[in-house]
């Protein structure tokens, strides 16, 4: 085990899978106490199973990020298990329904906004009262290369995800002076399990988006998110950090 995040207590949201989980398992690997969050029990502790066998100290968290109260009972996990709160990655997240504007089902826009955007909006609103009595602290939220960019048919998604790169910009201005730093991460197409299933010319077509040639991995994305919560990135703060093989740089 390393040290990076030494005594520091660390909040995952969507932590049962993806990028979360190789975020909470890289922190907890760097030495953090780590809240695992996530909607679905079992993946959740078989994460928190993981990082106890490999040494690391991390507990299981469960609720919808969607919802301002089970938010508040993951940070309040933090406090009561840790004593404390000190850096956090917001990244639970959802698709969300496809098509043209006028095709979208108000339901499935609403759902996309309260996991993808509000959701964020809870999470620093209940880290960061934490992270004041912390002394400072760190928070990353998963935005997307459609945070920077637009697309016609994912109209929800897009939305969300540009009010996570606005809503990271706020933050950190408003708690820079604070010792509270707030960055967002923008993905682009990253090799998940979810993809597994697609149809090989799909798969192909998703690739070819990537100048560089391929998807990117969960643990890539999961660095750059540590490196923005470590002690590193000291004067980092309200930035938008794209991983995604120079898909938004064409």
């Amino acid at each position: 085990m390393a040290d990076q995040f030494a005594g520091k207590t660390a909040l995952v949201t969507g932590a049962g899978s993806g990028i979360g989980m190789a975020a909470a398992l890289a922190l907890a690997a760097e030495g953090a106490n780590v809240v695992v969050n996530d909607l679905d029990l079992e993946a959740a502790q078989a994460v928190v199973n993981s990082i106890l066998a490999a040494g690391g100290t991390a507990v299981g968290s469960v609720g919808d990020v969607g919802n301002a109260e089970e938010v508040k009972a993951a940070v309040d996990t933090a406090a009561a298990e840790f004593g404390g709160l000190h850096v956090a990655f917001n990244n639970a997240g959802i698709g969300g329904p496809l098509g043209l504007l006028t095709d979208i089902d108000l339901d499935g826009y609403r759902r996309v906004i309260d996991a993808n955007l509000n959701s964020v909006f809870y999470g620093m609103y209940y880290e960061i009262p934490e992270m004041q009595k912390a002394g400072g602290g760190a928070i990353v939220n998963m935005s997307s290369i459609l945070g920077l960019v637009g697309s016609a048919t994912a109209v929800p998604y897009v939305t969300a995800k540009h009010g996570v790169t606005g809503m990271t910009r706020a933050a950190a201005l408003g708690y820079a002076g604070q010792g509270i730093r707030v960055n967002s991460v923008h993905p682009g197409y990253i090799d998940t399990p979810l993809l597994e299933n697609l149809p090989e010319e799909v798969y192909a077509s998703l690739v070819g988006l990537h100048p560089a040639g391929r998807l990117g991995t969960a643990e890539e994305v999961a660095q750059v998110v540590l490196f923005l919560l470590s002690d590193k990135a000291a004067f980092v703060t309200g930035a938008q950090y794209a991983v995604d093989g120079a898909y938004t740089a064409q």
